[in-house]
């Protein structure tokens, strides 16, 4: 049986899963949903493409790659969960990611931001390198894409908790950058 909330919770959780107004209010607005897929593939729809002043409004709800997220919401316990890797007590790879954090936000003036859960910090550090000299167009729609990912994933952790596992899987082209690389 899917529980799936509604109303202010459902706004609630939205904003945790990914912090754009457009992007709550669109799917917010087709509740009540009758499972997790159909609430996953509005949420996928809603948020492809994020346009760049949604990817700001949404990047100031994201901890750098490598520090301990603050405080107690909901967005915070996923950033912890999402971060948790088995290198991640490795001072040599938190200071390299402190170092790319700093390249990369001169760069691109905002944080570096990728979907870590599932990633060590070694992949996420191979990964910061590499985009860190891609043009500014593509970095965008690679972040996108990335808070994309990330916002159906927690949807899919939350999926559990409403007791529907039946989330379907992201594509690999969901997974792909512009160019098809795979990340």
């Amino acid at each position: 049986m899917t529980t799936i909330p509604t109303g202010d919770e459902l706004r609630d959780i939205l904003r945790a899963c990914l912090a754009v107004g457009r992007w709550v209010d669109e799917v917010a607005a087709q509740a009540p949903f009758g499972s997790v897929a159909g609430l996953v593939e509005t949420a996928r729809t809603a948020a492809t493409p994020l346009t760049r002043a949604e990817i700001d409004e949404a990047m100031a709800e994201h901890p750098r790659i490598g520090e301990k997220p603050r405080g107690t919401s909901r967005a915070a316990g996923f950033s912890r969960s999402e971060q948790a890797s088995a290198d991640a007590d490795d001072a040599g790879l938190a200071a390299a990611l402190a170092e790319g954090n700093r390249v990369y936000e001169e760069r691109f003036d905002r944080v570096f931001l990728i979907r870590a859960a599932g990633r060590t910090r070694q992949e996420i550090l191979t990964e910061l390198h590499r985009r860190v000299d891609l043009d500014d167009d593509t970095e965008a729609a690679i972040v996108g894409s990335e808070l994309r990912d990330i916002a159906l994933i927690r949807l899919g952790v939350l999926a559990v908790q409403w007791q529907d596992v039946s989330v379907p899987e992201t594509d690999a082209s969901d997974s792909a950058t512009p160019s098809g690389d795979p990340r």
